[in-house]
């Protein structure tokens, strides 16, 4: 069992599936013969495809972050040219199939533009609400304030004198 616990497959497994890649089996037979998911071996076969040994064995580390170039000239072989996703895989060392995938689809969606990097996180709060409230704001605010406070008051003498009205008391101011 892999010491890191996001790597599901041993360094071993992942060796001896790219031996039997470069021996030309497809990925269904190097499932087969170690026993692995066909979806893995697939995935597997595509990495080695496109980033060679090197890439299939440090396979569940950490991220690799592609720039907007990369991924518009990756997008557009695949969807102008017509190039096979494997093979734009392969000439453009894109390491992930559905990297690519999502690429592509965002590319016919959207364009060029679609691929722009987006701002991460919570958007900045605008120079508008710093803004001080004029004096005829500052003024409404107060008088809704007063409003509020008057309609308070005339609630609680309500309940104070239905209250007394039910037990016959009088209460005390």
């Amino acid at each position: 069992m892999p010491s890191d616990l996001r790597i599901r497959y041993d360094v071993d497994v992942r060796r001896a599936a790219a031996e039997l890649f470069e021996e030309g089996y497809g990925y269904h037979a190097a499932a087969t013969v170690l026993a692995l998911p066909p979806s893995v071996a697939k995935q597997w076969c595509y990495k080695f495809g496109a980033v060679g040994l090197d890439g299939l064995l440090q396979m569940g580390g950490r991220q690799v972050r592609y720039t907007y170039e990369q991924k518009l000239a990756a997008a557009k072989a695949v969807v102008e040219d017509g190039e096979k996703v494997p093979d734009a895989m392969a000439s453009f060392g894109i390491a992930s199939r559905s990297a690519l995938l999502k690429w592509c689809k965002a590319y016919r969606e959207g364009g060029a533009e679609a691929l722009r990097p987006k701002p991460k996180g919570r958007p900045r709060r605008s120079s508008t609400a710093k803004e001080e409230p004029t004096r005829e704001q500052e003024l409404e605010a107060r008088v809704r304030k007063l409003e509020a406070e008057n309609a308070y008051l005339k609630k609680l003498a309500a309940l104070r004198a239905e209250k007394s009205l039910r037990t016959g008391r009088r209460q005390r101011p």
